[in-house]
């Protein structure tokens, strides 16, 4: 009976396997499948027939499988797994007594010919051995390690930030999320404990679009830390005790068109002119995710009603088009000069008619607009005249900026004008100014250079990352001051922030072609020389669990068009690799100043994208909520587009681990110097596996002048301590929901360094949701 019930599930296993296979091979892959559902069907029969031989037949199938894995990913144990876990599982299956026991046959003599083991058995052992062997190497870690030496003994921190706060997203106006606080080190952080924990009380609603996040950073100033939540909720922190100070709801209520519900943070101001101790002296800037700026009182949370329109600038002032839900300001803006410089994120594919990408100043303390830069209308940047507008969806800015006041420049990442991926018609100032770092002169708005970074986007690479700003020594010893500028594709632009200039090559490499008819692609594109873009997928880089779901992976990808970086989007469906989900992200890099190095994480996705006539676009749905995911419907253009991972029947990444590294550079040289897989599939998975993957995951890094990185971001919810030099991982704190934010260091009066995170998860990749602000500190002696 068991031996007919093996060969039946044989059977059922060699027609799926060989009718994939088959199928696999008409697209133009791999063979293997098809001779291996031959040889589950042989084996079958053998068993059937109750034939010796069927275990001969087995072993020589495993073999083979042993032989065909190596040959097309080495010994990458989370490559070989999914190809002979299968194959194994029943090899060892076949060898339980009451399978071999009742193979063989008796002879007209009399004589018993019973199943010899020893092949089946050879056979699994040596996949056994294998298997533990790869279990030991990771063939796809780069170690090494960092200057160890000071290269600046003076760095420029950028801003007059005292060293134990954190006045900007970035610590500073340079953005390089780096701390001068050193009790905290390589030596002792293994220690680190909670100090304090703190709700806010804002959590994600039934009613929330799904990409309802909470990416924000906090600031510090004196004793307190001052935060934002996803609905909007601005909130004061004694940085000493995480009690609450108070709380202000800007109540910028639903709206399911909104495609994120988030806020990265708040900014500071303090009034020089203003005397100490009166209302508004120091105030705080909250963004809305219904397209307003509210200034507040940082002393108390009441809102400073001299500011523009009793307390609340409104940003939707000249755009043409205003559908409720489909602008807002995520990312915290910037103050300088007098000035308050905001951008503003515009929704993504949702129609042809949705506000402009403008970048606007005001006057910091009365609201009033001093120059606007619109990318569609780049040259004029005088206030609006009242009755005209700004170029409709015009390329937008919606990540964090970062400034140099000694040069007067203010750095903008720039991203593309709606739709992400359809080109026709766009006009010669967008087709400059998309996916581009653009330096404007922050008196007057006007463009100082422009860097751009993809030409001609169709793939929604827009520059998502805060320019972060240092000086590196140059050959003859003297600083150069420099704006290093991470990409969704993966580039790394080093840049001579005065001029936009290269400091690390960049070239301009063969592109694919192939856009559809009514569009065109750029014959090169961009390339820098410190990049982090993968080498082109294969059908050798599909995976999934087990081979059923790797081989429906393989079908999948033979069957996408797909010819590396770069792919335009198609009717029948392409491949984008990386995707725009990025390398890097909001979270940008890293970088110490004094040893001039870098460290970040880049993150490996592909992404799928469909184009849709609009004849074949259904009506909105009701309830239909915001998302990137999913079809994008781009209203009044002649093609949607349905976008998403490039996921395999189960759910999980069609291409293999890892999906995520932490890495460190040396700027001086341009060098990677390490990738390390980071993050495991705790928390992806029914089972709490502790395997480290490398995983994927959205934040950012920031690091301490004691040695140390910190890092969330992964979607397992931890925060990890590194070491900078080696990239290796010292301590990790269990975070009670995801940590897809950026942590940040301050000191309190009594000298103590704490580190701080936000847990409240995110939306796009599915992490636990959660309202915490958690602060870490060494225990107390």
């Amino acid at each position: 009976m068991i031996i007919g019930v093996t060969a039946f599930i044989f059977t059922l296993i060699g027609l799926a396997i060989g009718a994939g296979g088959l199928w696999l091979i008409v697209l133009g892959g791999s063979w293997y499948y098809l001779i291996a559902g031959l040889g589950f069907l042989l084996t079958a029969f053998l068993l059937f027939k109750r034939r010796a031989s069927a275990l001969t037949a087995y072993a020589l199938l495993i073999v083979g499988t042993l032989a065909w894995a190596i040959w097309e990913v080495g010994f990458d144990w989370w490559q070989l797994g999914p190809r002979g876990g299968i194959v194994i599982l029943l090899g060892l299956w076949l060898l339980i007594p009451a399978i071999r026991r009742g193979l063989g046959f008796v002879s007209p003599t009399g004589q018993v010919y019973k199943a010899s083991a020893l092949p089946l058995a050879a056979a699994v052992i040596l996949s056994i051995g294998v298997a533990g062997y790869s279990m030991t190497v990771d063939t796809l870690d780069l170690a090494g390690e960092l200057p160890a030496g000071t290269a600046a003994a003076t760095p420029n921190y950028g801003g007059n930030v005292p060293d134990n706060e954190w006045h900007q997203y970035g610590r500073t106006p340079f953005g390089q999320r780096y701390s001068p606080l050193a009790q905290i080190n390589t030596d002792n952080v293994s220690s680190l404990e909670v100090a304090w924990q703190y709700q806010t009380g804002d959590v994600k609603l039934p009613d929330d679009v799904g990409e309802t996040t909470y990416q924000v950073t906090p600031l510090k100033i004196r004793d307190t830390l001052y935060v934002c939540t996803p609905h909007n909720w601005a909130i004061a922190i004694d940085a000493a005790t995480g009690q609450e100070k108070w709380k202000f709801d800007a109540n910028s209520g639903m709206n399911p068109d909104r495609q994120h519900q988030t806020c990265r943070g708040v900014s500071y101001y303090a009034d020089a002119a203003a005397t100490a101790g009166t209302p508004c002296a120091e105030r705080v800037y909250l963004p809305t995710s219904d397209a307003r700026l509210i200034a507040l009182d940082a002393a108390n949370g009441q809102v400073c009603s001299n500011f523009a329109d009793q307390g609340t600038l409104h940003l939707e002032t000249g755009m043409k088009y205003k559908p409720a839900g489909y602008y807002y300001s995520t990312s915290p803006p910037v103050i300088v000069a007098g000035k308050i410089i905001i951008g503003g994120a515009v929704n993504d594919n949702y129609s042809t008619q949705e506000q402009s990408g403008v970048v606007r100043a005001f006057d910091v303390n009365t609201g009033a607009l001093i120059w606007n830069w619109d990318s569609g209308n780049p040259d004029v940047t005088t206030p609006l005249p009242e009755g005209q507008t700004y170029t409709t969806n015009s390329p937008n800015s919606w990540s964090v900026f970062s400034y140099d006041e000694g040069l007067n420049l203010v750095y903008i990442p720039l991203g593309n004008q709606v739709p992400d991926q359809l080109g026709m018609g766009r006009s010669e100032h967008v087709e400059k100014y998309s996916s581009s770092i653009v330096a404007l002169d922050i008196t007057s708005g006007q463009v100082r250079w422009v860097r751009q970074t993809v030409h001609h986007d169709l793939w929604d690479m827009d520059v998502p990352a805060q320019p972060v700003l240092l000086d590196i020594t140059g050959k003859d010893g003297q600083p150069v001051p420099a704006l290093v500028g991470p990409t969704k594709q993966g580039d790394i632009y080093v840049l001579d922030r005065r001029t936009g200039e290269p400091i690390i090559p960049v070239k301009e490499i063969p592109a694919p072609t192939g856009a559809i008819p009514e569009d065109f692609t750029s014959p090169t594109q961009p390339i820098s020389d410190l990049t982090f873009s993968p080498p082109p997928l294969t059908d050798k880089n599909m995976w999934g669990v087990t081979m059923f779901d790797q081989l429906a992976c393989r079908i999948r990808f033979k069957s996408l068009k797909y010819e590396g970086r770069y792919t335009p989007p198609s009717i029948e469906g392409s491949l984008i690799y990386p995707g725009n989900f990025g390398v890097f992200n909001w979270g940008s890099v890293a970088v110490d100043p004094e040893r001039q190095v870098m460290f970040g994480m880049p993150t490996y996705l592909a992404f799928t994208s469909r184009l849709v006539p609009r004849d074949q676009i259904p009506p909105k749905g009701q309830g239909e909520k915001g998302s990137e995911q999913g079809l994008n419907r781009n209203d009044g253009a002649p093609y949607g587009v349905f976008m998403g991972p490039f996921l395999g029947p189960l759910g999980i990444p069609c291409q293999a681990p890892p999906w995520g590294y932490v890495a460190g550079v040396d700027l001086k040289t341009g060098q990677i110097a390490y990738k390390h897989r980071n993050g495991t599939v705790y928390d992806m998975t029914p089972l709490p596996l502790p395997f480290k993957v490398g995983v994927p995951g959205i934040g950012g890094p920031m690091i301490t002048k004691g040695g140390v990185a910190f890092l969330g971001a992964a979607v397992d919810n931890y925060i990890r301590a590194y070491d900078l030099t080696t990239g290796r991982e010292l301590w990790k704190g269990r975070l009670p929901a995801g940590g897809q934010s950026t942590p940040m260091s301050y000191a309190t009066d009594d000298g103590t360094q704490y580190v701080v995170i936000v847990a409240g998860g995110h939306g796009s990749i599915g992490t636990k949701p959660g309202d915490y602000v958690i602060a870490y500190r060494l225990p107390k002696e």
